[in-house]
């Protein structure tokens, strides 16, 4: 199999030729394999991420898994208000009555880690309206959703599975959970307003022809408890993995840190076909062998390697004795991708990396 029908038939929840593994290098790892300074790819797009993580699943060989590109678009009326060895500092603005009105927040980049949004000013002691600035100006290429999905499945080709993202709504910061609590039929409101919507956005995605489509639901179980998941975002999931079902794509969520719960909702009351990251204790509440056991016949699963203990710190041996652990109680009869549990840290070892895939290679052969 390529790597691309061993994805697609894992999230099927069926047996591939061996397990797929594809470690969630989602961001940093693609950037430093770069070379280059973090802002060149957040910033200027000199190569767009996407396309730095396409070059990183070639390099190390894993199964790639992008769950979406999106329009790619570019930055303007902004300026850079200050520069460091080690930062770049972008503050936005708009012209009203002919004047210049600057945004009280500044978008940092890192020399060596992603950027920081929504900074105000006052607290890295730059003045709410700057005094010199340096306009920026993007030259980046700009791309449709569409455009963007085209491009990066000509690069992506064989070796991983490309997905588009369809939004549910949701409580995602501590803003959120104010505004439930004090005005709860507002954010019902809105809620059923986006159900109303949320079919179509889905078709449109499934005809622009993705390998999957994606639920990006960062810290579902984070910010809101199940029962209000199924207040607010239970009705969305159901109809877009209806869609997709409809379509014959498969369909993902993703929700970092307790997940469990969903887990068993998704599985019994949606169509969902694949879930991840399914994280460990303390980050996450996932034992892997338990929802394995409940939920394996109904969804398949995507994880749940450390990223800490296991991937940043661990030895290659260490990453080894986990993997086999991981493929040992979740891989029997399919249905089983080999992944972390969320996002690898910028400074795991490559040898860490190749050590999950080549158990995955040699000890999770079917």
């Amino acid at each position: 199999m390529t790597s691309r029908e061993r994805m697609i038939t894992a999230m099927f929840n069926k047996r591939p030729d061996m397990v797929p593994v594809a470690p969630d290098t989602s961001n940093m790892i693609p950037a430093r394999l770069t070379g280059k300074p973090f802002w060149d790819i957040y910033l200027h797009n000199d190569p767009p991420l996407w396309k730095a993580y396409i070059h990183a699943a070639k390099h190390f060989g894993f199964d790639g898994w992008l769950p979406s590109v999106g329009a790619q678009s570019r930055i303007r009326n902004a300026a850079i208000v200050k520069r460091t060895d080690e930062r770049v500092f972008l503050q936005h603005y708009w012209e009203e009555n002919g004047k210049r009105v600057w945004a009280p927040h500044v978008t940092v980049y890192y020399i060596a880690d992603p950027p920081t949004y929504g900074v105000p000013t006052e607290k890295i002691g730059l003045p709410r309206e700057p005094e010199e600035w340096e306009d920026f100006v993007d030259e980046s290429e700009e791309l449709t959703e569409e455009e963007g999905l085209r491009a990066a499945k000509e690069l992506m080709g064989d070796a991983g599975v490309i997905g588009m993202n369809v939004g549910i709504p949701g409580l995602y910061n501590e803003a959120g959970i104010y505004e439930y609590y004090d005005n709860p039929a507002v954010v019902r409101d809105r809620a059923r307003a986006h159900e109303e919507t949320v079919e179509q956005r889905t078709r449109q995605v499934c005809e622009t022809g993705p390998d999957f489509v994606f639920i990006g639901y960062s810290g579902c179980l984070t910010f809101q408890t199940p029962a209000i998941f199924r207040d607010l975002g239970l009705p969305s999931l159901q109809t877009i993995t209806r869609v997709a079902k409809e379509y014959g794509l498969p369909s993902q969520i993703h929700s970092c840190g307790p997940e469990a719960k969903l887990v068993e909702i998704a599985a019994k009351e949606s169509d969902l076909t694949n879930i991840n990251p399914l994280e460990r204790p303390p980050m996450g509440d996932c034992l892997l062998d338990e929802i394995k056991r409940s939920f394996g016949a109904d969804v398949s699963l995507m994880g749940n390697l450390h990223t800490t203990e296991v991937m940043l710190f661990g030895t290659p041996d260490v990453v080894r004795r986990e993997s086999k652990w991981c493929i040992d109680v979740a891989a029997e009869g399919g249905g089983f991708i080999l992944s972390t549990g969320d996002q690898c840290g910028r400074d795991t070892p490559d040898e860490n990396i190749y050590a999950m895939i080549e158990t995955a290679r040699d000890y999770g052969k079917y």
